[in-house]
């Protein structure tokens, strides 16, 4: 009990993470994490179970608290998955499986929305609609599960159903909510034109908190569920994308952070939410309001599958199952030659965002040989991986005119052997990894933390840490400066395949 901390909590998209932190200093105290499944009952659906986020929740809170030496806690902090669906009935309970972010079968709606809004859709929310975000996910509902919607109460995002479960309130954030292309972004409030066109009443979503406000307190049964002292405030939080650039210290305009995560994203703040025509990127809200010298909000471009596709990898194609398997195919990966001997590995395994918006196109290996082992096709699967992040970046640095000086990598990613210079290398610039835990998680508890009074742009400059510095090779650089080219006309040469195929399966 010798540190007052904080407590941040991530909800993921393969795990709920957990960390303590020293209240004073940043540093931090204790980690956990508990994984569940996405299911995916037919092709097109990803759907998880709110009650199997719940019970990942409480394991890594009681764990990271115990790997901390059960301090005393003075302030929870949430972020989460961005976009996903939780449907309540009145009595708040959980409807049916949350519906979330790589769910594709909402992709005739979003084509709908989009159509029908037109140009007010970028000009209100700042991006364009794609599959699995809310908004398109209740139009489908509507349509394909009306049973589901008439007996809806109320809809949420993933991390606010945590909320709920720690305080009994119904209440997210800016940040969150512009996720679900439901909300304004410049006035920072629900849109009554976006609600019409989805077919959701104000009454259905929860009210909007700032991420640095509390937005309830402990009850005492979550208290003796997690282990802790009823009436610990809750901070209003953030979504994971903006949740892990505070965490990183990326909160000024001009600074690139990428994360590597499920999903990978390329992210930078931007001083005003920028209208951008070519309808390939999003702009959200980060964290602040307008009350501290920092970016309101950012520019993102992302990428569906990168730790989907290496997941993918181990458990469909190669089988294992061992603790250490993705530290095996890593290895492996750092054997194989710049470019995998002239393999291409196509990663749009569940579709693809930003630059394509193409729910069609799908995963392949272009050039495999009989002379390709495990090397060379680990390798292109990180490879493809990160050339599909770099395609998102380029779009980002023209809409925003962006000219970075550095990298500063985040997420489960990061912590490869591999992956950070494999991205120095491709991007050309020198990349900073970011140290101190999941960094969603570190942002949560940042905004916990001035939910108690503290400044979070004064946190975030003075907590962050870095653990590894990297310059790229020039002869590697040179050598993906090559294979760019070659990779975008892989996926234009068989985009029609894809549409093709696409139909063939339906």
């Amino acid at each position: 009990m010798d540190h007052r901390a904080i407590l941040g909590i991530d909800l993921g998209t393969g795990s709920a993470k957990a960390l303590v932190v020293d209240r004073d200093d940043g540093r931090l105290l204790g980690e956990a994490s508990a994984a569940y499944p996405t299911h995916r009952p037919e092709p097109g659906a990803a759907e998880q179970s709110p009650d199997e986020w719940w019970r990942a929740t409480i394991y890594a809170v009681r764990r990271a608290i115990s790997a901390a030496g059960n301090p005393a806690i003075d302030a929870i902090g949430l972020s989460g998955q961005m976009h996903g669906t939780v449907t309540l009935d009145a009595e708040r309970r959980a409807s049916a499986p949350a519906i979330i972010w790589a769910d594709q079968r909402s992709a005739l709606d979003a084509i709908a929305l989009t159509e029908e809004l037109g140009s007010r859709l970028i000009e209100i929310a700042g991006s364009p609609i794609a599959p699995g975000f809310q908004a398109a996910t209740i139009h489908w509902m509507r349509r394909v599960q009306p049973e589901r919607w008439e007996t809806t109460a109320f809809a949420l995002l993933p991390k606010d159903y945590i909320r709920l479960q720690l305080t009994g309130d119904l209440v997210t954030d800016p940040s969150d909510a512009s996720g679900t292309l439901l909300f304004d972004v410049n006035r920072r409030e629900w849109s009554p034109e976006l609600m019409a066109a989805a077919g959701v009443d104000r009454s259905q979503l929860p009210d909007i908190a700032p991420s640095t406000a509390r937005t309830g307190t402990l009850s005492r049964q979550a208290g003796l569920t997690l282990g802790l002292l009823p009436g610990i405030p809750v901070a209003g939080g953030a979504a994971d994308a903006p949740a892990a650039a505070l965490g990183a210290g990326v909160i000024r305009p001009g600074e690139l952070l990428l994360t590597l995560s499920s999903g990978a994203q390329a992210y930078t703040p931007v001083n005003v939410p920028a209208i951008h025509a070519s309808g390939q990127l999003h702009t959200f809200a980060t964290p602040f309001d307008g009350s501290h010298q920092v970016a309101r909000f950012y520019t993102m471009g992302a990428t569906l599958n990168a730790g989907l596709a290496l997941t993918w990898l181990r458990d469909q194609v190669l089988g294992l199952t061992d603790d250490d398997a993705l530290e095996r195919i890593s290895a492996w990966a750092a054997n194989g030659p710049v470019g995998s001997d002239g393999l291409i590995f196509l990663p749009y395994l569940s579709g693809e965002r930003t630059p394509l918006f193409d729910t069609s196109a799908r995963g392949a290996f272009l050039g495999l040989s009989a002379e390709h082992g495990p090397d060379a096709i680990a390798r292109s699967v990180f490879e493809g991986i990160s050339l599909a992040l770099f395609d998102a970046w380029e779009v980002v640095q023209a809409e925003t005119a962006a000219t970075p000086d550095q990298i500063v990598l985040a997420g489960a990613g990061a912590r490869s052997l591999l992956w950070p210079q494999l991205i120095a290398d491709l991007f050309g610039l020198p990349v900073r990894v970011v140290s101190g835990g999941d960094q969603s998680a570190f942002g949560a508890a940042i905004l916990a933390s001035s939910s108690i009074g503290a400044d979070p742009v004064e946190l975030a400059d003075r907590w962050v840490r870095y653990e590894l510095e990297l310059e790229p090779d020039s002869v590697a650089h040179a050598r993906y400066l090559e294979l760019k080219p070659l990779f975008r006309d892989a996926y234009r040469a068989n985009k029609v395949i894809f549409e093709r195929l696409a139909r063939w399966r339906n």
